[in-house]
């Protein structure tokens, strides 16, 4: 028993290890590495209780009575010790957010909440042989005659290849549609078989159907905002830049696709990995055959058209750019290039969320972390609303932000301000 406890101990000990240090470049250890401290690190409490249990379960079977037992006690102790520091930050994440919005005039006003219902599987489109669909998260009573409510689309994640619309996004939308929010989940063509920009279109396409359907759901069509994670998050903020570019809207040139408000989490950046924060064989091995059909030396224009980074511009909405400090899958440096060079251009302003010891797919669980972030985004977005309405700048002037902490090795940091 001895033995086994040891071998149980030290498995325990390295998923807590990754929650601290997960492989980032390593191939074989590569999706191993996301999923092992993602859900070490957002369930942390959970991994604590079972590795409690654990060892009450051996100990009443004598197997802290031998050698390997004994030293099986010993690595579960820093173990449990490690899980306590990744508990801890996430309560951190509320300094986090109050540094980050420090300078957002807006707090959240108290509500009653309002009854939700979802309608599900709503076709919005047809493209490439199949049936775009969206579901939507709304308030259960209708809107007050002559009122108009928010709207949100949510892009799903998945690399651009798997994902669904009901798989992610739900504690927001929820959130948003108890205030009052009518939320679109939307569905997109997936690769292999579409090839970028077929995803944006997708999405596009979803922006102008909402809009065209505004007296149906008591939508305020001059009011959209966009948020998505990983794939869903570069394609919101890629939405969020490049508006009614007609180039993105095949067969609805005409159509508003402009948005008031984008928060992106965990987005990626940069389709050329210029800043070598990927492994070296993603782009050759993935983005090149799979998502854009091409290699980047031989139309260098469509890898700027799909990188964010390169579609920076003066006339971006608001950002909210929401991104984990040990992202695994979307590197932090790309986060940290894109929201440096929209600040240098952007009329509106930018804020930025970096999340210390929050992996990708952070906020996919009702974590003390992921409520705490999905309440900064609502107040983030009800602020730019909120000016919406009185007419005035999308987010109160002098919203000049403290770049978030930029990791440098072992754990120190500097501040960049703008």
């Amino acid at each position: 028993m001895g033995w086994i406890y040891l071998a149980v101990s030290i498995n325990g000990a390295l998923y807590t290890l990754t929650a601290f240090r997960p492989p980032k470049r390593s191939r074989m250890l590569y999706g191993w590495s996301f999923f092992a401290s993602w859900v070490t690190i957002e369930l942390a409490p959970y991994h604590l209780l079972w590795q409690v249990v654990a060892t009450a379960l051996f100990a009443s079977r004598g197997a802290l009575r031998t050698k390997p037992g004994r030293i099986g006690l010993a690595v579960t102790l820093a173990s449990w010790a490690g899980l306590a520091v990744s508990i801890r930050r996430s309560y951190g994440a509320r300094h986090e957010i109050r540094d980050a919005l420090r300078d957002l005039s807006h707090e959240a006003t108290e509500r009653e909440l309002a009854p939700v219902r979802v309608r599900r599987n709503i076709v919005f489109g047809r493209a490439g042989g199949r049936a775009l669909r969206l579901d939507v998260h709304e308030p259960a009573s209708p809107p007050v005659p002559g009122d108009r409510r928010p709207a949100l689309i949510q892009v799903h994640g998945g690399g651009w290849v798997i994902g669904f619309k009901d798989r992610q996004g739900q504690l927001l939308m929820k959130r948003l549609a108890q205030r009052g929010w009518v939320c679109f989940n939307v569905d997109y063509r997936l690769s292999p078989m579409a090839t970028f920009p077929d995803h944006l279109v997708d999405v596009k396409r979803a922006i102008a159907w909402v809009r065209d359907h505004a007296d149906e759901y008591g939508v305020d069509p001059d009011f959209v905002a966009v948020t998505g994670g990983s794939a869903g998050g570069h394609l919101a903020a890629l939405t969020a830049l490049t508006g009614n570019e007609p180039q993105y809207q095949p067969g609805f040139e005409e159509a508003d696709t402009s948005v008031q408000a984008a928060v992106p989490f965990y987005g990626v950046y940069d389709f050329t990995n210029r800043n070598g924060s990927w492994p070296k064989e993603v782009v050759p091995l993935f983005l090149a055959p799979v998502v854009m059909k091409c290699d980047p030396d031989e139309a260098p224009e469509r890898y700027a058209a799909a990188s964010p980074l390169d579609q920076v511009r003066a006339g971006a909405p608001p950002f909210f750019v929401i991104h984990g400090e040990l992202d695994v899958l979307a590197p932090v440096e790309d986060a940290r290039d894109f929201v440096r060079r929209l600040r240098e251009v952007s009329d509106q302003p930018v804020y930025y969320l970096e999340l210390r010891g929050a992996q990708h797919a952070f906020e996919t669980f009702a974590s003390i972390r992921a409520n705490a972030v999905v309440e900064a985004a609502e107040r983030f977005l009800s602020a730019v609303y909120t000016a919406h309405r009185r007419g005035g700048p999308h987010v109160p002037a002098g919203a000049e932000v403290e770049r978030a902490v930029v990791d440098q090795v072992g754990e120190q940091a500097a501040a960049v301000v703008r």
